[in-house]
């Protein structure tokens, strides 16, 4: 019950910061599970577990407030569905040992990215429909690899290259339920055929799962008001400090420093 309610709270908060910035949900949920000694693999696919309920319910409230572009949506989720299917095949092929250092070195790349783009701010650039194919197979594979990237890498650019934060944060969340649909789908295909044979800790981790997928759902349906109204700067800062510091916790566990 510890682990639910932990997870809960975990779920909702990082809901609350993925609706408002279009990032976050997984980097947070992740680096939660791996700093609890979650094997990567489980971690990513125990997240998108609970994604796939909680971008259901993002994607409608952004639809339902008119925060997404269309155009932009079909081709980014088509690549990101290809992108997150490889990745997610990656990762069950890999000992998590082998792969955990890295992950967490990404994840703490993406606490700094974060950062970065809260200091820096946004330069106004039109955005061409054509690349966005390519930047959902690039953010989807980071998404799989890292139990949390769409975001930092789709919407970070999305808005970075001049699109309106509000529409660019609804496309996003809209498109990531297809693509964590995806991830989700493929871990379980490993799962079944036998490719994935370090899963047996998933049953392990199914209350923090419920957790994430309940605080998600609570969250999820306020995504698309919380966009309008949310100081994103600020919350941009705090999700960084967050990613970043969490990174920084798991790397001196695996250097035995801690």
């Amino acid at each position: 019950m510890d682990d639910f309610l932990l997870f809960l709270v975990v779920g909702f908060l990082a809901q609350i910061v993925d609706g408002s910035l279009g990032m976050a949900y997984g980097v947070i949920s992740s680096t939660v599970l791996l700093s609890f000694g979650v094997p990567p693999a489980t971690a990513s696919a125990s997240v998108h577990a609970a994604e796939v309920f909680t971008t259901a319910a993002s994607a409608g409230s952004h639809a339902v407030n008119k925060n997404v572009n269309w155009k932009l949506f079909g081709p980014l989720a088509l690549g990101g569905v290809f992108g997150g299917m490889a990745g997610a095949f990656l990762l069950t092929s890999i000992d998590g040992a082998l792969i955990k250092p890295w992950i967490t070195a990404y994840l703490g790349v993406m606490g700094l990215v974060i950062l970065w783009r809260a200091w820096r701010g946004i330069r106004a650039r039109p955005f061409p429909v054509k690349l966005s194919p390519p930047l959902g197979l690039i953010g989807g594979f980071f998404d799989a690899v890292g139990g949390g990237g769409w975001g930092p890498t789709v919407t970070t650019t999305l808005v970075g290259a001049g699109d309106e934060p509000r529409r660019s944060i609804g496309t996003a969340n809209a498109a990531e339920f297809f693509v964590t649909s995806a991830i989700s789908a493929t871990f379980l295909a490993a799962l079944l055929t036998g490719h994935w044979e370090t899963a047996d800790g998933l049953g392990d981790h199914a209350a923090a799962v419920a957790g994430l997928i309940l605080g998600g759902l609570i969250a999820a349906p306020f995504a698309g008001f919380v966009v309008r109204i949310a100081p994103v700067r600020g919350l941009t800062f705090a999700v960084g400090v967050l990613v970043t510091a969490v990174a920084v916790y798991q790397s001196a566990r695996l250097a035995g420093w801690i």
